[in-house]
């Protein structure tokens, strides 16, 4: 990887205009998620919104507006030089461990305080420290790539911006954000070339801690108490179990084809909230098997894709900025994918396009848009 000089230069990056054309066969890709989301999760979502909202457009035309306003942010960032976030790197994380301390400031919903409240609307810090990790891991690493086989430089410092960023999700409590921060940061430090004896000694160390957890009672018993429900969701079919029984007799209940766009069951007040971390098991019973296929296989692509505009980035800050924002889509959808078919514990994981969440998805455009620019880049140094 060749390019402009990743040391102590990057503070002074000016801002810049990037050159270049944009990767069409991934903007392709983001685009038909976008709709294809935005149509499952209104289908998904009117009748709960008719019942709860009195408005069978309450969370489409939120959602819309989010989209909006995240396509305006993903086209405005592809046009920028992707090295300005050199600058925003430590500044994000900082404004992302304050909005994570905020949150303790608001009011619980559901036994968890994950949101900041301005107005009528909410977000969830969680999703900026995301996109945080992926600027701050790229950064360290672009700078200090020739050191990341050392403890003082591959692991230590990754550890505890991991180990602060843990401690603040546990605390809300969110486990499945915390999950989804630690394996992206993972993933991040295992691109940057960290050996691999730390991956084994961390994963000895997360051994020990979760051992060491299990010793608590009431940790033990709830832990036991999830993996039950989790082998066996019939063992509490109306409370713990009720989203996921549900999930499968949607999932179960499309065929091979599906019962067709408009004409799920389950979403008319069977599954719970089936906008957000459910809609999967919607696109599985209205279109079925063939269906579920076209979505995984349109996420793996995107993935496929983005690793590729990794793979040829300009230098070692592009590499890492694409492979981080794609892993983070990747993982995402994998571990939802996951628990709505109960291959994993319910963790609460959206659907990356799909889901409800207007903030969640401005901000995913607009990462969207970051790779864009870096494919801008790419595409000009092959000419």
């Amino acid at each position: 990887m060749t390019g402009r000089s990743e040391g102590k230069k990057t503070g002074r990056i000016p801002i810049k205009r990037a050159k270049g054309s944009i990767d069409l066969t991934f903007l392709v890709l983001v685009l038909l998620l976008l709709v294809f989301g935005l149509v499952m999760m209104f289908s998904a979502s009117y009748a709960y919104a008719y019942y709860y909202e009195n408005n069978s457009f309450h969370f489409i035309t939120r959602q819309l507006v989010f989209a909006v306003l995240g396509l305006i942010a993903m086209v405005i960032l592809s046009t920028w030089d992707y090295h300005i976030w050199h600058r925003f790197a430590w500044l994000s994380m900082g404004a992302s461990v304050v909005l994570l301390l905020a949150v303790f400031t608001q009011p619980a919903v559901n036994n968890a305080r994950r949101w900041i409240f301005i107005g009528n609307q909410s977000f969830q810090p969680s999703e900026i420290a995301k996109l945080s990790v992926v600027l701050l891991f790229a950064h360290i690493i672009s700078i200090n790539h020739d050191k990341m086989k050392t403890f003082r430089y591959g692991i230590l410092p990754f550890g505890m911006i991991l180990g602060v960023l843990a401690v603040l999700l546990l605390m809300e409590p969110h486990l499945s954000g915390t999950v989804l921060i630690i394996l992206i940061g993972a993933v991040m430090i295992f691109i940057g070339g960290a050996s691999l004896k730390w991956f084994a000694l961390a994963g000895v160390g997360g051994a020990a801690f979760a051992g060491i957890a299990m010793l608590i009672p009431a940790i033990r018993d709830r832990a036991m108490y999830r993996i039950n429900v989790w082998i066996d969701p019939f063992i509490d079919p109306q409370v713990s179990g009720f989203q996921t029984i549900q999930s499968l007799y949607a999932i179960g209940s499309g065929g091979l084809l599906g019962a067709g766009i408009g004409n799920s069951r389950q979403k008319y007040l069977f599954l719970p909230e089936p906008q957000n971390d459910f809609v999967f098991s919607v696109v599985c019973e209205e279109l079925g098997f063939v269906g579920a296929v076209v979505v995984i296989l349109l996420f793996v692509l995107l993935v496929w894709r983005g690793f590729t505009i990794a793979i040829k980035a300009r230098d070692r800050f592009g590499t890492l900025l694409a492979a981080g924002l794609t892993a983070q889509v990747g993982i995402q959808a994998v571990l939802n994918i996951a628990v709505v078919t109960n291959t994993i514990p319910n963790t609460g994981i959206p659907l990356p396009f799909f889901s409800y969440g207007g903030t969640a998805l401005a901000m995913l455009l607009a990462q969207m848009g970051i790779i864009l620019s870096i494919s801008r880049q790419t595409a000009l140094e092959k000419e």
